[in-house]
């Protein structure tokens, strides 16, 4: 039976998908082509043929790929599942250029929904507007002051708050910083209306929280948008129980159509969705609970990374340690001694190194393939880049924040402490293994995007000329494998998708052009045409 690539293959059924110009890629970049793909009744790869190969005639279904690109769809290694979806339920001023512009978007949107009790959003970013400061109650006074209004910054690391927010919550001029926390102030000590990090709290633990039907609109909005960028996993760092009953209500419905490795928003909700070990994968290896989500510092862009030295911009702040290093190896220790993987958030080099440290200790109590995870690790001290290879660390970065960032980190860091920041190739040449995503929602979930920012370190608008820090630009196979291989090795899923290797499955991609060989110019313009799951199309096509 002949079909065209355009047209959906039953379940329970052999395919064979020939006439593609088929790639896949281990995680060191390595590429092998392939002609022809054959995937057996369950929905996994039971074959790949060359050219010279002669074809299998008894199958149940024969694709004609029409000569298209095939490629193993991508693995997103640092997402924030349901948030993705929340954000796109409430204000987003992402977009917006100017504090003017971003008032006025609150103003409106406050218009629309008068019967809301808290007006809630997300996405701003001083540096983009060109403030030169933060931004202050009095700003969002203006736009709404009738009622409470609740904004996280783009890296939601620091939430801005209208003067109602903060009278309901109760901070005054005496309320104290928390641990790991700070309360911008302006006169007479008084909350000016930003709270960093764990300063968050006073104020968003007032704000409502999602109804569960809320949480399963988000899941649906958000797989929507992965599968669209050829998404069809993700680590989901800061899993809920109500997010894990989202996603289990989904499963059971047959509804999930991504995979999921989730890592469990702290050691308390680790062991409510959990209990003693790991969860089993579920539903065809859509769903599993495998590690936990540790903090130990906050975002460049708020100034709570952790430093080795003053910021450049405001002498005398080095950031802000979330916990001590005791408390970051009991944390750890009781993760990995029960089975499950620790991924430390870690953004500036006293907070890289000192995760390095504690792995360097636990390593000697806990042996065998640990694959302890650094999420971000953005700015590394030189010295402890070698350290990463040497203690078996993961690196799970974003290449999309380097663009983003550029400005910021230069003017954060200085020029002498560029040389550790955002350093892919230097980990890469080091042998440190090296997983891609986005942060969503921090950062769209456009693969393309990170993967001609990880190659070319220039934005979307070719600057700087050159790259910024040219030496640590990687190719393209191993961002590819970044985004692939290298994702199912991060998340201890390698064997089960990722690379399309036999006995795996069948999660694949048609896209509009050989990702290897058009210019470096045009990476951010090669489209997913098709998603597969499974050896089912889940997006595109008739």
């Amino acid at each position: 039976m002949l079909l065209s690539a355009a047209h959906s293959v039953p379940a329970s059924a052999d395919t064979l998908i020939a006439n593609v110009n088929g790639m896949r890629f281990d995680r060191d970049g390595d590429v092998e082509r392939f002609a022809a793909m054959l995937i057996d009744d369950d929905g996994r790869v039971a074959k790949l043929y060359q050219r010279r190969d002669r074809l299998p005639k008894d199958v149940d279904y024969r694709l004609d790929g029409d000569g298209r690109v095939l490629i193993p769809s991508f693995i997103d290694s640092h997402v924030h599942l349901i948030d993705t979806g929340l954000a796109a339920m409430i204000l987003d001023l992402s977009d917006t250029a100017t504090l003017a512009e971003a008032q006025a978007k609150i103003a409106d949107y406050a218009a629309q929904y008068p019967n809301r009790s808290w007006i809630i959003g997300r996405g701003w970013n001083q540096e983009k507007w060109g403030l030169g400061r933060f931004p202050t109650a009095a700003d969002l006074d203006a736009a709404v002051g009738d009622r409470p209004v609740w904004m996280m910054r783009a890296h939601g690391h620091a939430g801005w708050a209208n003067s109602a927010a903060i009278a309901a919550a109760g901070v005054t001029a005496e309320t104290a910083d928390p641990d790991g926390g700070r309360i911008l102030r302006g006169d007479g000590n008084a909350p000016a209306g930003v709270f960093v990090d764990n300063a968050m709290d006073s104020i968003a633990s007032l704000v409502p929280e999602p109804r569960p039907e809320e949480r399963d609109l988000a899941l649906q909005k958000a797989q929507q948008l992965l599968l669209a960028h050829g998404i069809t996993a993700v680590a989901d760092m800061g899993t809920t129980i109500d997010g894990w009953q989202a996603l289990r209500r989904a499963g059971d419905k047959g509804r999930l159509r991504i995979r999921v490795m989730g890592y469990a928003a702290g050691l308390d909700e680790m062991v409510t969705i959990a209990g003693a070990e790991p969860t089993p994968w579920l539903y065809g290896d859509r769903l599993h609970l495998g590690g936990v989500k540790l903090y130990l510092d906050g975002a460049l862009g708020s100034r709570g990374a952790w430093l080795l030295d003053d910021y450049a911009d405001a002498p005398g702040e080095r950031g802000l340690p979330l916990k001590s290093g005791t408390q970051l190896r009991n944390l750890m220790s009781r993760a990995a001694m029960a089975g499950f993987q620790p991924a430390v958030h870690a953004i500036g080099d006293a907070a890289n190194r000192e995760v390095l440290d504690a792995i360097a200790e636990l390593r000697e109590t806990y042996e065998g393939d640990r694959r302890w995870r650094i999420e971000h690790a953005q700015v590394i001290d030189p010295v402890d880049l070698p350290r990463f290879a040497r203690l078996d660390a993961i690196a799970s970065v974003q290449p999309i924040h380097q663009t983003s960032d550029r400005p910021m980190a230069e003017a954060r860091l200085g020029p002498d402490r560029l040389l550790g920041a955002y350093a892919w190739n230097s980990l890469i040449e080091n042998g440190t293994p090296v997983a891609f995503g986005s942060d969503s929602p921090v950062e769209p979930v456009d693969v393309w995007a990170g993967i001609a920012a990880a190659v070319t370190r220039q934005d979307a608008a070719g600057r700087p000329f050159g790259g910024w820090m040219p030496q640590e630009r990687i190719s393209r196979e191993q961002a590819l494998a970044g985004f692939t291989a290298a994702g199912a090795y991060a998340g201890e899923a390698e064997g089960r998708f990722g690379s399309l290797a036999p006995g795996e499955w069948a999660d694949f991609l048609f896209v509009s052009a050989d990702p290897v060989m058009v210019p470096e110019s045009a990476l951010r313009n090669v489209e997913v045409e098709e998603t597969w799951l499974a050896g089912a199309r889940v997006f595109g096509g008739d």
